[in-house]
């Protein structure tokens, strides 16, 4: 039986394989072949299907060219020669290093040769992360390909120019979302109006195949490829190197590193998308939203909060009476009635209560600016330390734990490898283990992207007022209008449940700058009879 694992010299190897066998007599050769695959792993198709021959007693020895073609990780490579082979009474024989696991002399300086095997793909490892990193210092994309909206350009390929057959789809994707649509009704829309998804065109406009290429359905957009695109900072104009990395040489699996870990390398070419649209899309992202019963949006859907229990509130609407009669309610209390009050409020009051307090704050910003932001300033201050100390205080434990877990997993990896626990055990001791890591790496970004967005709140004065500027006439309020300017709408219960005429707390959260307690004690809440 032989194995060869090198794309680039697979003929060659046969042939030294071929010619080995025949001479010395081995009969019916079969050749497993694993093109494409780091000899770092053995789950390598080739590999396991010869493992399970192996172990159906249909193979008496294994032949490979060198020792590194049956692999490059020296514990493991040692444990299937010492261990595995003999374990099924398989012979092995390495030609080129002169390995012959019948003869016990030949097998002395193997763990020698396995060690300098496995330093040569750690050092490749290392190089090509230099490289890598190289690259990425002097400004250049690390992605092989151009993303959809994009093409290379022409005269220089490391260049990205706008395909404007493309750009449009997605252009038109972040303006649905930032209407409130989610990714899967923008995916269920595309193929609706046979828009071809980007595999399909990257095929059609531009010959370039992928693995994922599904001829026969050529209009195949999911929510998940419409998820990456609205979260894909390439479409701003930013290039973000070095985001995913392996763990090591050893471990394959991908690790996504938090932002401020990356190479940001901002207007390295032309944006399809405003940042503020762009921002609108990530406020609208931060919810996860679900469709009501009619086809008309919600434009609240995911701002709306109860102030008790801090729970998304719920719009339920009118079937059969006026519009005015939709309403709000807490999602909690709509589970067990128990557990929270009904925070009841008509959505008609809600849009008067937010324009009047929207225009109130914006008016207060334009004409009397330098007042403003000496205001918020010194309001934001004392509030955003204390929280962003409570977050870091959690990133740090969380961190910490990471590591610890990091170090568990490492430890009983090497257990399996050195036969101190069974491959049961491993599986059952890190299968929880690897359940907690899943978790953590996906708290952790969620933390330290609060934390950002607070110490940018600091500094969004500015911003906020440059926008009040620019809408001075608001005549109604749009789901593009409400994620510009409101972080969350805080709703209190009245002050007699259920009475049309008591008085109710509307709270409203501004990006940027906050809440906002301008004109005590007006200014103090809002409120409105509902």
């Amino acid at each position: 039986m032989t194995l060869s694992d090198d794309a680039d010299s697979t003929t060659y190897q046969r042939n030294i394989l071929e010619r080995y066998a025949r001479e010395h007599r081995f009969p019916n050769p079969r050749f497993y072949v694993d093109d494409g695959y780091s000899g770092g792993s053995f789950n390598r198709p080739g590999f396991q299907q010869m493992m399970t021959d192996m172990e159906n007693g249909k193979i008496r020895t294994i032949i490979t060219k060198d020792l590194s073609r049956l692999g490059r990780n020296q514990l493991h490579t040692g444990l299937y020669i010492e261990e595995r082979f003999p374990m099924f009474g398989v012979r092995y024989i390495a030609i080129n290093d002169n390995v012959d696991t019948d003869q016990s002399e030949s097998t002395e300086l193997m763990p020698f040769k396995n060690l300098f095997n496995e330093w040569f793909i750690r050092d490749t490892s290392r190089k090509i992360r230099a490289v890598q990193r190289a690259k990425a210092e002097r400004g250049e994309r690390l992605g092989t390909r151009a993303p959809y909206g994009y093409r290379k350009d022409e005269q220089d390929r490391k260049k990205l120019v706008v395909d404007e057959e493309a750009a449009a789809v997605v252009r038109r994707i972040f303006a649905l979302c930032a209407a409130g649509q989610g990714p899967s009704q923008i995916a269920r829309l595309l193929k609706r109006e046979q828009v071809l998804c980007p595999t399909t065109y990257a095929y059609e406009r531009h010959g370039l195949t992928h693995t994922s290429l599904d001829a026969e359905n050529p209009y195949h957009w999911t929510s998940s490829t419409v998820a990456n695109m609205l979260e894909n900072e390439i479409y701003l104009g930013n290039t973000i190197n070095l985001r995913y990395s392996t763990r090591s040489y050893k471990d394959k699996r991908k690790v996504e590193h938090p932002r401020e870990e990356c190479m940001v390398l901002e207007n390295t070419h032309p944006a399809l998308v405003s940042r503020e649209v762009w921002d609108i899309v990530q406020r609208v992202r931060q919810h996860k939203r679900r469709r009501t019963n009619m086809d008309e949006q919600n434009k609240y859907s995911g701002l709306v909060v109860c102030a008790d229990c801090g729970s998304t509130m719920v719009l339920h609407r009118a079937h059969t009476m006026s519009r005015s009669y939709n309403h709000f309610t807490c999602r909690t209390y709509k589970k067990d009635g128990t557990l929270c009050t009904a925070h009841y409020i008509r959505e008609c009051v809600l849009d008067d209560v937010v324009l009047e307090d929207l225009r109130r704050v914006m008016a207060m910003a334009r004409e009397h600016t330098q007042e403003f932001a000496t205001y918020i300033g010194s309001r934001q201050s004392a509030e955003i330390r204390k929280e962003m100390r409570g977050l870091e205080r959690e990133l740090t434990a969380l961190k910490k734990r990471s590591k610890e877990l990091d170090s568990i997993f490492k430890r009983l990896y090497e257990d399996s490898v050195l036969g101190r626990i069974t491959a049961e055990q491993f599986q059952t001791l890190s299968g929880s283990y690897t359940q907690d890591m899943e978790t953590l790496n996906k708290t952790i970004p969620e933390k330290e992207t609060a934390i950002q967005r607070l110490r940018e709140q600091v500094s969004g004065t500015d911003h906020f007022i440059s926008l009040a500027k620019r809408y001075t006439d608001i005549q109604e309020l749009t789901p593009e209008l409400l994620r510009l300017f409101i972080q969350k709408i805080v709703v209190h219960e009245k002050d007699v449940k259920w009475s049309k005429h008591a008085q109710q707390t509307v709270e409203i959260h501004y990006n940027d700058i906050g809440y906002v307690e301008l004109t005590p004690p007006e200014g103090q809440s809002t409120t409105k009879g509902a």
